[in-house]
């Protein structure tokens, strides 16, 4: 990459998409309306036309502020970033949904503003929803949500995107958070209750780090067969509820301790220049008992769609698998949220050969504090997108 790469200053156009999405169930989000508002902000290089646009979405929004965006705007890039109606909070969040206001945006992107390409941008969570987009716009199979309800995604008429672009992005909501569940918790009822031997936090276990390949499988095993476990309860309550004549009562719950992933406290596991008993959100332990961390405040019905290992169909692989269009994945060596087994594993899921994938030594997740390696991605970026005849 070349360092003399022209920087262009920019204006941002914040402006809101408004469009019908009627719904056989109405989450906290949608009320009794048939109407949904997104915000997006539309970052114009002066002096730079052109006729793709970037969009860039994440399933709980606002990150137009992320230093990726104003550098790619800098690189010559026409980038736009997408909230989604969930904005802040994903308490009830629903994927399939999520995915009808980027396919909004791209569509508003089009008729409005007159781009003719549109490319996906995947920051961290927006990489798996950015490739469930982009699989149910080229080869749409999802008919409801997985406690069945509307949208039926096959009568969406998603417009494809030309190209995708991967950053720091994960494997999936559901899977991020399994790694990442506490295998210790034996009753949901009563967290405190634990089994000392699955707990990484407990000083007095055996188990220490570096841990043994045994004592890993262990672990995850036990993670999965929690978010089973939460699975199963979550489906008796529901069709408790059909059951009594209510197809459309929710219910609220907490899931308690959900950042336990040994990577933190074991750097030897997946390596890569992270720093050892720490996580993006901060010390492990204190966020694992925090009201913060992923999964903390549920929905029945988007534990099914977000964070279910069996039944989320925002998964970053399977859908991979099922996009056609060239690719760029770029993974950051610093980062204390994903490690690099995400960033190759979204890599060898593209089913094709016109794919690349780029390593940014040292940066950290959200490059922040990092302005060159903000403009060191936003560059190959930039290049990846010239030397595609996108740009």
């Amino acid at each position: 990459m070349s360092d003399a790469r022209k920087s262009y200053k920019y204006t941002r156009t914040p402006h809101l998409v408004v469009y019908e999405d009627k719904s056989n169930f109405k989450d906290t989000y949608a009320g009794e309306i048939d109407v949904v508002a997104i915000q997006c902000h539309l970052l114009r290089p002066e002096g730079k036309d052109s006729d793709t646009l970037v969009v860039w979405s994440h399933p709980i929004g606002g990150g137009f502020y992320l230093p990726m965006m104003a550098a790619l705007a800098k690189s010559g890039v026409h980038t736009m970033y997408c909230d989604t109606r969930y904005r802040g909070v994903d308490t009830a969040l629903i994927m399939e949904k999520v995915v009808c206001d980027l396919g909004a945006a791209i569509r508003d992107a089009k008729e409005r503003f007159g781009y003719k390409k549109i490319i996906l941008g995947g920051w961290s969570g927006g990489g798996s929803m950015s490739l469930f987009y982009q699989a149910e716009a080229e080869n749409p199979t999802v008919t409801s949500t997985p406690a069945g309800d509307t949208p039926d995604l096959t009568k969406r008429n998603f417009i494809p995107a030309d190209g995708m672009m991967l950053v720091a992005a994960h494997l999936a909501r559901h899977r991020t958070l399994t790694e990442w569940l506490d295998p210790s918790v034996i009753d949901e009822n009563d967290p405190e209750n634990r089994d000392p031997e699955l707990d990484i936090y407990n000083p007095d276990n055996p188990n220490q780090p570096p841990y043994s390949a045994e004592f890993l499988e262990r672990f995850r095993a036990a993670q999965i067969e929690r978010n089973r476990r939460i699975t199963r309860w979550v489906k008796e309550k529901l069709a408790e509820y059909k059951a009594n004549g209510q197809p459309n009562r929710e219910f609220g719950f907490v899931v308690h301790r959900t950042m336990a992933e040994p990577k933190w406290l074991d750097p030897t596991i997946d390596p890569n220049d992270r720093k050892p008993n720490w996580c993006f959100l901060g010390e492990p332990e204190v966020v694992n008992d925090s009201p913060v961390g992923l999964a903390r405040f549920c929905s029945l019905r988007s534990w099914l769609s977000q964070w279910s290992w069996d039944d989320a169909n925002a998964d970053g692989l399977s859908c991979a698998a099922r996009t056609s269009v060239p690719t760029l994945v770029i993974g950051n060596t610093g980062d204390d949220g994903i490690t690099p087994e995400h960033t190759q594993g979204l890599y060898d899921a593209v089913p094709h050969d016109n794919k690349e994938l780029l390593w940014i030594e040292g940066a950290n997740h959200y490059y922040f504090g990092q302005a060159d390696k903000a403009k060191e991605a936003a560059d190959a970026c930039a290049e990846w997108l010239e030397r595609q005849e996108l740009a």
